[in-house]
């Protein structure tokens, strides 16, 4: 296959497509470096992996967002990308791209620090280490979230209509459940820390109050240090006059093009991304070129 048509459908593709195939490739050269290096994988991403213990966390805080988006076991990796497909696409029929990637980067900060705090300030934790990985708490925060936003929005599941909120409290209250019992206490308590960011931010939003606002102005700002800036030769143009009809003429293509692209967005607002077809996806991609 044509490494630029890959290339050019990774860029096209909305955010949860975008997540799984980064979670995938990072699950993929992870787990085949460590086989070809006969390594164990933890070896390999333990600067990225978040640790319990505040002295490690401080010397690299990264890993609140980096630890999730590692996996080590194939069945841990499938159901958070089936998860975030079904769930992260409920988000993008309402909410933009950047939004949903908000409620994905917060939603890990928030449940590694509550798996960091945990650890440190009850006495059940004092003689267990260990690390977290897994986009499970990320995966949690969407899930709520848009539990939250529209409780009463249908998922199909096998022959029934399950309402968003009935599963979100489901799988919650495994996680009560389970805590105490399922040896993997760590990863609990990330699904609950994202939860309760899912379900704060979801009643914010509905108030009017976007919690989430500030942390899309920094990827806004950090995605800029990452673009190149063309500066184009300064040129001594001389003014002409030009007739009325002239000009009215030179924006006409501009104003029919922007009319398309409004009309383009507003499909994505209210059907979702996928719902384009693939000619309005090429105009987009190529608008956003210009």
């Amino acid at each position: 296959m044509n490494t630029n048509n890959l290339s050019y459908q990774f860029k096209t593709a909305n955010v949860v497509i975008k997540l799984i195939v980064v979670n995938l490739l990072i699950f993929l050269v992870v787990r085949l470096t460590a086989f070809f290096m006969q390594i164990a994988p933890k070896s390999l991403v333990a600067w990225f992996m978040l640790p319990d213990a505040i002295s490690e966390v401080i010397v690299q805080p990264w890993a609140f967002l980096t630890y999730s988006f590692l996996h080590f076991g194939f069945w841990h990796l499938l159901f958070n990308m089936l998860w975030l497909y079904y769930f992260g696409n409920y988000v993008l029929n309402l909410f933009t791209g950047k939004r949903l990637l908000t409620i994905y980067l917060l939603g890990a900060i928030f449940g590694g620090l509550l798996y960091v705090v945990s650890y440190n300030l009850f006495p059940v934790f004092e003689n267990s280490r260990s690390d977290l990985i897994g986009a499970s708490g990320s995966v949690t925060a969407i899930i709520v979230f848009i539990a939250t936003y529209t409780p009463n929005a249908e998922m199909r599941l096998f022959k029934w209509n399950i309402k968003l909120w009935h599963i979100a409290v489901f799988l919650v209250l495994m996680d009560l459940i389970r805590l105490p019992v399922a040896g993997n206490e760590g990863g609990m308590l990330a699904h609950l820390g994202g939860a309760l960011f899912g379900y704060v931010y979801a009643k914010q939003l509905a108030k009017g109050n976007d919690i989430g606002k500030w942390f899309e102005a920094t990827i806004d700002w950090f995605t800029n240090l990452f673009k190149t800036r063309k500066q184009k030769p300064f040129k001594k143009v001389h003014r002409t006059t030009t007739t009325a009809s002239s000009r009215s003429s030179s924006k006409s293509p501009v104003t029919a093009n922007q009319k398309k692209i409004d009309a383009i967005l507003d499909k994505i607002g209210k059907s979702g991304y996928d719902s384009l077809t693939k000619a309005e996806k090429d105009f987009l991609f190529k608008a956003g070129k210009e």
